[in-house]
């Protein structure tokens, strides 16, 4: 199952993107979903995430404020919206489908993922 991510791109610092996720249906009603990414020479990391319906969502320290996590059932789509770009955002980001109702802040409590995105951050 592959999920579709895109949005991604480059902006200067102190910008704004918005990064979507869609799948099949199956694959995302009654599951969490999450954002990751990765830098070059670096391990992937948690950035975001929401519940199966929606009610509660997570984040990493680091972009807590600036980004927000939000999806769709009816479309089947997960949204990140990114405000006050940094360099330190420059990471190619993926959205997953967690195995249970609720998302895990560790990318092996995720079963399908998304090809990536990249978004760079200029200074």
């Amino acid at each position: 199952v592959q999920l579709q991510a895109s949005g991604g791109g480059l902006v200067q610092a102190g910008g704004s993107l918005n990064l979507s996720c869609a799948a099949p249906r199956r694959t995302f009603s009654n599951n969490g979903v999450g954002w990751f990414r990765q830098a070059p020479g670096k391990e992937r990391e948690f950035v975001a995430a929401i519940d199966w319906r929606g009610s509660s969502t997570y984040y990493a320290d680091s972009v807590k404020g600036r980004f927000t996590i939000s999806r769709d059932n009816v479309k089947n789509t997960v949204y990140l919206q990114m405000f006050n770009l940094k360099p330190e955002d420059t990471a190619v980001y993926y959205c997953g489908s967690s195995r249970g109702s609720v998302p895990t802040l560790s990318s092996s409590g995720y079963q399908y993922w998304g090809q990536g995105t990249l978004v760079t951050v200029s200074s």
